[in-house]
């Protein structure tokens, strides 16, 4: 048996308060306070992969979605800033948004397996 139960996820902002409104009311991710105004998000369903790295490793950041060009357009009606436009990378579509501090944020529709399990509607 294991005793992991989630993953909590940390993103260092320069403009941390921007970033949890775009959390919030632009993803409109749910949330708790955890004190003092301080939110925790909730994420959808998520999954870790381990790849090689000769470098010594990094952690890296994607949402998934179900329709890249649906949700890339959904962001475009709020303003938010495309850096890198949808390309296909062979193992599924990936594009970049920024987020209000700047910090680059990659979004994707999987063409690989994965291990979310999704509710089908």
């Amino acid at each position: 048996m294991t005793t992991v139960i989630g993953m909590h996820a940390i993103l260092y902002s320069k403009s941390a308060e921007k970033d949890r409104k775009f959390f919030k009311e632009v993803l409109e991710l749910s949330s708790v306070d955890a004190g003092e105004g301080w939110l925790i998000f909730g994420l959808p369903p998520a999954e870790i992969a381990v790849h090689p790295d000769k470098k010594g490793g990094h952690a890296e950041l994607y949402f998934m979605c179900k329709d890249i060009k649906t949700t890339m357009a959904a962001l475009r009606r709020k303003r938010v800033r495309v850096v890198h436009d949808v390309a296909d990378r062979g193992w599924g579509l990936l594009a970049t948004i920024a987020l209000p501090s700047g910090a680059p944020l990659g979004i994707y529709e999987p063409r690989h397996p994965t291990a979310i399990q999704t509710k089908r509607r």
